[in-house]
């Protein structure tokens, strides 16, 4: 598919959870709930929200260090049981919807890379009614967690669109770990789970301290 060349990026690639996705909190409260329930130390909400965006089973392990490996899945079953009890509270970061229409209108090839596996993205997708809104999605259960670039290479790889075309954005260090280890630019939210301080080291382009800023900054760079 031919498709115009006067953008910067053709194709831009989104983390989901506390990207689009108003969830961080939430994921937060489910880790630590899930370690009480198998009898460990909750992690504190910071410590728990810096594994955000990692595979569920990658996560685990560094949120909970001492947990033994054998427990993981264990602990992994109590996460998504306190998760999807509570997935109706999420919602949409204000001004999402409005951000990616005015992206597709301008022909951008749009996709999600995230640490989510493919049924909680699928469930996200069918809840916020996104699913026809992306041209491609990848989860961590089907491809390399962040930050290998795996999963970011494949989405290139997809639509023949080069690293120096393509634009990473996320709200954690894994998300532009992974944008730098695939050779591509990226662009880091602080509304999510990392603080925007942490992002320095990968020197993102621009960081959004909104969903208004951030629709802002695309459509007058991206």
């Amino acid at each position: 598919m031919n498709r115009p060349r006067h953008r910067r990026y053709d194709l831009i690639a989104f983390d989901w959870d506390g990207t689009l996705f108003d969830s961080t909190m939430l994921i937060v409260r489910c880790i630590q709930n899930a370690c009480r329930d198998v009898g460990v130390a909750a992690p504190s909400d910071e410590a728990a929200a810096y594994v955000i965006g990692l595979g569920l089973h990658d996560a685990l392990r560094h949120a909970v260090p001492d947990l033994p490996a054998e427990r993981v899945n264990e602990l992994g079953l109590r996460y998504r049981h306190h998760y999807f009890a509570s997935k109706d509270e999420l919602v949409l970061f204000p001004g999402t919807l409005e951000m990616l229409q005015a992206l597709k209108e301008r022909q951008h090839f749009l996709a999600v890379a995230t640490g989510k596996n493919r049924r909680g993205l699928d469930d996200a997708l069918a809840h916020s009614q996104l699913a026809d809104m992306f041209d491609a999605t990848r989860t961590a259960d089907e491809t390399a967690s962040k930050p290998h670039p795996r999963m970011l290479q494949e989405l290139m790889a997809e639509f023949g669109v080069a690293p120096e075309r393509t634009l990473m954005i996320g709200d954690t260090t894994h998300d532009l770990l992974l944008a730098v280890n695939a050779g591509a630019s990226r662009v880091a939210v602080s509304y999510g789970a990392h603080d925007a301080e942490a992002f320095e080291t990968h020197k993102p382009l621009f960081v959004a301290h909104s969903t208004r800023e951030l629709h802002d900054w695309l459509l007058e760079h991206a």
